[in-house]
């Protein structure tokens, strides 16, 4: 009974309170021009107090886009120990570079998210383990071209670990036989276990399925023990790229497809309700299409980050460019049109894969990289950033311990 009284009475004290605001400062933390590259992925996991004057270590990941499509190097990390004002050029640890596969292919791992698992006190970088050819071209020949990867970064040896392999089962007929955590977010458990999204596809190949895994993570290794409902869209390439949150008790998955963005919602992180696509609050589709979305979690507020159709942009491929923010509806699953933002502009070319952190309890950042492939700036702007859109919070952010 005091326990309900105690949530009845947080829950009173939280709907006087003015909803969570935040301002946007955009800083730059590497921009670079090359016609062989271009920066991207970026993705950021700070470490607690291990910064300067009580900041927290802040590790970016990103990799070099090369000249065939989808075509990466291996994973460099940059860090900050003062809140983003500084940073470490681009280093590529041997752990982390290209190996020679089996059949003299190259192996890499790409659309990488790292994240702190505090249990352990190391950075988890989970991310698609992938074959090349001499011309950049991925392969598919084989089951597990695309497998699942994960690598451990212990930020007081400044050391990382070699990539290891999540060993999935193959499922029912093979179902697994490709399985990839490209770009998702996924999350730590108060156990110390991840929820882990990703997509999937059987050896017959077709539309891709999402599912969520559940794996142990002693700080060391990444166990498989469970996966959940197996979600399905048998349009274009189905559902990929998916992303997961918790939110005042709820897990909310948000899902990329060639047509239109997805969202669904679950009470446990595996089970989940019927996909519906992605609107504003008046009812029209939110535009979103064939790119990813992620969440911007505040303990007060659920926000979704996301490019979309109709902001003067149809000169950029897919629309991708800018990026923006709004706060969602949790009980309606849409997006609230009159609190979008932008977060990132538009410069002339469209922004890659991007990523969403909560850095401290008076910042969350999203990051993102302008993709040129030509290595001359645009007559717009463009110029090769990787970006810092950071979120100043009007009140401390409690998920950040």
């Amino acid at each position: 009974m005091g326990w309900l009284i105690a949530a009845s009475l947080t829950d009173a004290v939280r709907a006087t309170e003015p909803p969570v605001e935040f301002q946007v400062e955009l800083d730059v933390a590497l921009q670079e021009l090359s016609p062989d590259y271009c920066w991207f992925h970026p993705r950021v996991a700070s470490v607690p107090e291990l910064g300067t004057d009580g900041n927290p270590l802040v590790v970016l990941t990103l990799q070099k886009h090369l000249g065939a499509s989808d075509h990466y190097s291996g994973l460099y990390y940059m860090t900050s120990k003062d809140l983003g004002q500084t940073w470490t050029k681009p280093v590529l640890p041997k752990q982390l570079e290209w190996r020679q596969g089996e059949d003299l292919e190259t192996v890499g791992v790409c659309d990488v998210t790292p994240g702190w698992h505090a249990r352990s006190e190391r950075i988890l970088a989970i991310g698609t383990q992938l074959r090349y050819n001499e011309a950049g071209v991925q392969l598919m020949d084989k089951s597990r071209s695309y497998d699942a990867a994960y690598s451990v970064y212990d930020p007081k040896t400044d050391a990382w670990t070699s990539w290891r392999m999540l060993g999935m089962p193959m499922g029912n007929d093979g179902q697994f036989h490709h399985i990839a955590p490209g770009c998702v977010q996924w999350l730590v458990q108060d156990d110390g276990s991840i929820l882990l999204p990703l997509y999937y596809q059987g050896p017959d190949g077709g539309s891709y399925s999402v599912t969520v895994v559940h794996a142990s993570f002693d700080g060391t290794t990444m166990k498989y023990m469970r996966h959940g409902d197996e979600l399905r869209l048998n349009e274009v390439r189905g559902l990929v790229e998916p992303s997961l949150t918790r939110f005042e008790g709820k897990y909310y998955l948000t899902l990329r497809n060639d047509v239109r963005g997805y969202v669904t919602s679950s009470d446990d992180g595996l089970h989940f309700e019927a996909i519906k696509p992605w609107t504003f609050d008046d009812g029209s589709e939110l535009g979103s299409y064939n790119t990813q979305q992620h969440w911007v979690t505040h303990s007060d507020g659920l926000f979704l980050s996301y490019t979309r159709r109709g902001a003067n942009n149809d000169h950029i491929v897919r629309n991708r460019a800018p990026l923006f923010v709004a706060r969602v509806d949790v009980e309606q699953m849409t997006v609230l049109r009159a609190t979008e933002k932008v977060l990132i502009p538009e410069r002339g070319v469209m922004l890659g894969n991007f990523g969403v952190a909560t850095v401290n309890r008076h910042e969350s950042w999203v990051t993102d990289s302008e993709f040129i492939t030509d290595g001359k700036s645009h007559q717009r702007g463009a110029d090769g950033s990787t970006f810092i859109a950071r979120l100043k919070w009007s009140q401390p952010n409690h998920r950040a311990k």
